[in-house]
């Protein structure tokens, strides 16, 4: 059975899989709605979220923030191997997946919804009834395949153009298309804003026919994950309250690059970075 939804609306609905990392410290709490959602709330939103669990994950992390979570045998696990030449993933279990008929009535038409997907979990079209004002892609769960032994690699984005078209803003990684220039081209003509993360490069924008770069302050990195994540609801709230995607492009880079100093969920902006970031113009 599901947790017992409140009616109140949200300012902030993601949908998509938490996950369970496995790390060499144990199990812990990740996926992008879980990385999103705290960083949506630490930014004063009040935040939704729909999800797939398993007993084998804990959410404490999220509490106090509203969770549809779908039973599963299993949570999405994931697990990341760190080498010389990149990281090697593996997918070692997936929850159910997400119908959106699941969605709450008064969460469909909030302000931003986030479509999280990290393992092909959820529709990348809404259906009737939803109406955000915007609404956000990070499209790295449909751009991923895993063999019989669970080893995470790259996929086309099959019947990606429709969903483009619908979107608003679409945040991913160079690693989810591993690498390809012309793939990331192909979907900026097709979407209205695209965003490419680059690390400790920073960001690329592609928007109205333009590109530019964002780079990335020097920081010490002490762990990566969750930073891209991070980024894009960071650039979804600043999008929206400015309509301004070059100001949510340096605002997201700047909060992004903090969260490497910390691991894991403790990476979520800290009231202090969020209004020095406001606050801080790049040329």
């Amino acid at each position: 059975m599901s947790s017992v939804v409140p009616l109140e609306t949200v300012d902030y609905l993601v949908i998509g899989h938490a996950a369970r990392d496995l790390t060499p410290q144990g199990a812990h709490l990740g996926g992008t709605v879980a990385y999103a959602a705290l960083t949506a709330r630490a930014l004063g939103l009040r935040v939704g979220i729909v999800t797939a669990a398993g007993a084998d994950l804990s959410l404490e992390p999220l509490n106090g923030i509203p969770i549809v979570s779908i039973p599963s045998q299993n949570s999405t696990t994931y697990e990341n191997l760190y080498t010389e030449t990149g990281r090697i993933q593996y997918l070692r279990a997936r929850a159910e997946r997400i119908p959106l008929d699941r969605v709450p009535a008064a969460w469909r038409s909030a302000p931003i919804l986030h479509l999280a997907p990290i393992a092909d979990e959820v529709d990348a079209i809404l259906p009737d009834g939803f109406a955000p004002t915007l609404l956000g892609l990070t499209p790295q769960g449909w751009m991923r395949q895993w063999d019989s032994d669970g080893r995470v690699f790259p996929r086309q984005w099959l019947n990606a153009e429709p969903a483009l078209a619908r979107a608003d803003a679409v945040v991913l990684s160079r690693e989810d298309v591993n690498g390809d220039d012309l793939l990331i081209e192909h979907m900026a003509e097709h979407t209205k804003i695209l965003v490419v993360t680059e690390g400790a490069a920073g960001a690329v924008l592609y928007w109205h026919g333009d590109r530019r770069r964002f780079r990335a302050p020097s920081v010490r990195e002490v762990d990566a994950t969750g930073a891209g994540d991070i980024f894009a609801a960071a650039f979804f709230f600043r999008y929206l309250t400015t309509r301004d995607p070059w100001e949510a492009t340096r605002f997201a880079t700047l909060l992004a690059s903090h969260s490497v100093e910390r691991e894991g969920l403790a990476g979520i902006p800290t009231r202090l970075e969020i209004e020095q970031s406001m606050m801080v113009v790049i040329p």
